[in-house]
């Protein structure tokens, strides 16, 4: 019973955890006591104390609550908050220490999912129970299956910045490396890339190595769809790169057309990002007659599926000179409504009340501009040979769809964009940004644009308005430098 009490208690964490940021503040510390108090009064119950002589009643009472068991089972069962699982055992339900400390005789998921929870709900890193969670994790460390140590290193990385976690992630990441030929499918494979193969290169490769190059003969079209997905959100580019490409290309030249309209976007656009597209892939998905299937459409995905043909669209037109078409309708690459249509963000919000400061004046720059490319701009500004703000409005601007401005701009004037980018833009601890926005700085570069990058970790250490601006000045000043040195 103490083993299905530890289960639902950590489907249930697992559930406030997500909800945890909605949460009040009063709520999260209530939660987080009753963990305490309730997984440690095992440890102080006098029962396993008791002389024998003492022990006989005891005895006896346990054999006579079968009924009080099948209560609990009950309570378990209809439990809809961790709170009500955990003050079972803090409540008047007589659970004797055994059935409360049974931690080793969970399951090998369950514990893992446990000590994920833990990390979620941010219990301090000097609890008892945090301690014998991770201990337990370190002593099962050689049992647990691939894909346990995969989801422990992913919890270690994204949900708790504690030294000791990390030390326990440099433990799972070893064995991760050691065991990588354990993996036998290719859905794990794709999970483990995506999830923790940024953390570790020596894994990384290894995992390239695994049912990719060595299976040559024998992958199948999915697998190596999955694959290149996964290599292009981490930006991941393999050691034998022209050897898996070639793999790629041969497999895909025939059977691109036979596959669902949204899977060839998607993996065009993949291989826009890794810079491995061929013209007759472009010309493929920037057709009319297939493009058109995703023009106006009203679903998410059908609107997800058409922001990348906008990119694909950027990446014939930017980095293909010699592409001869077709390329989408102007109409097409006109941002629609949903282009500016963003939630805003405390960094992007700082960021338009410092540049307004800087400009002095609207006509001196423009805010979230939207491209044709697809790509959104946080502010761009024109600026002269002097380094003087020009009135950008008045000017040709080529990346617009519907440009505004009818003079060129003068003589050794310089376009900079001013890029913003927030935590979840970057492989996980890493300062290394995702390939989807690895593609958006291509692009704007190979538009013509200096670029401003304004990354989080960078933002969030500027405390006055006075260090924002000179930031902002600086970065100007080095972009524009970097430009005449070359």
């Amino acid at each position: 019973m103490a083993a299905h009490l530890v289960k639902r208690c950590t489907c249930l964490l697992r559930e406030a955890a997500r909800q945890a940021p909605a949460m009040a503040p009063v709520g999260r510390l209530r939660l987080a006591w009753v963990a305490h108090k309730t997984l440690t009064s095992s440890a102080t119950s006098p029962i396993s104390h008791l002389p024998g002589s003492l022990m006989e009643p005891v005895e006896k009472e346990r054999a006579s609550t079968p009924y009080i068991e099948k209560q609990v089972d009950h309570l378990i069962k209809k439990a809809t908050r961790p709170e009500e699982l955990l003050e079972l055992l803090g409540g008047s339900h007589d659970l004797d220490s055994n059935q409360a400390a049974m931690i080793a005789s969970v399951w090998h998921g369950t514990l893992s999912k446990l000590l994920g929870s833990l990390y979620a709900l941010g219990i301090p890193k000097a609890s008892k129970e945090l301690q014998s969670v991770e201990q337990e994790v370190r002593w099962r460390m050689r049992k647990l299956k691939y894909k346990h140590l995969a989801f422990l290193a992913e919890s270690c990385a994204t949900l708790s910045q504690e030294q000791h976690s990390q030390e326990l992630l440099a433990e799972l990441l070893t064995h991760l490396e050691r065991r990588w030929t354990e993996i036998e499918d290719s859905h794990t494979l794709v999970t483990v890339m995506m999830k923790v193969g940024h953390l570790s290169e020596p894994l990384m490769n290894r995992l390239e190595d695994k049912h990719v190059l060595n299976r040559a003969q024998d992958i199948t079209l999915p697998h190596l769809c999955s694959v290149l997905l996964a290599f292009a959100r981490l930006n991941f580019h393999p050691d034998q790169e022209d050897q898996f490409f070639s793999l790629v290309h041969e497999k895909l030249g025939s059977e691109l057309p036979g596959l669902e309209p949204a899977l060839q976007v998607d993996l065009v656009w993949a291989l826009c990002v890794l810079q491995q597209a061929r013209e007759a892939e472009l010309q493929a998905v920037l057709h009319p007659e297939f493009h058109i299937q995703f023009l106006g459409g009203k679903s998410q995905k059908d609107q997800n599926t058409f922001q990348k043909l906008l990119h694909i669209n950027a990446t014939a037109l930017l980095e293909y000179p010699e592409y001869s078409g077709p390329l989408l309708p102007a109409s097409a690459v006109a941002p629609g409504p949903s282009a500016l249509d963003r939630k805003v963000t405390p960094l992007q919000k700082e960021l338009q009340e410092t540049l307004k400061g800087l400009l002095g004046s609207a006509d001196k720059g423009s805010l979230e501009v939207a491209t044709q490319y697809g790509w959104v701009l946080d502010a761009e500004v024109l600026l002269d040979s002097d380094g003087e703000f020009l009135p950008v409005r008045d000017f040709v601007a080529p990346h617009l769809a519907q440009p505004t401005g009818s003079q060129s701009p003068p003589p050794g004037s310089k376009r900079l964009a001013f890029l913003r980018w927030e935590f979840p833009n970057f492989n996980s601890r890493s300062k290394d940004l995702l390939g989807r926005f690895v593609l958006a700085r291509r692009h704007i570069v190979a538009a013509g644009f200096l670029i401003v990058d304004v990354p989080f970790y960078e933002w969030l250490e500027l405390k006055s308005e006075w260090q924002k601006g000179a930031y902002l000045k600086d970065k100007m000043r080095k972009a524009v430098a970097e430009e005449l040195a070359k």
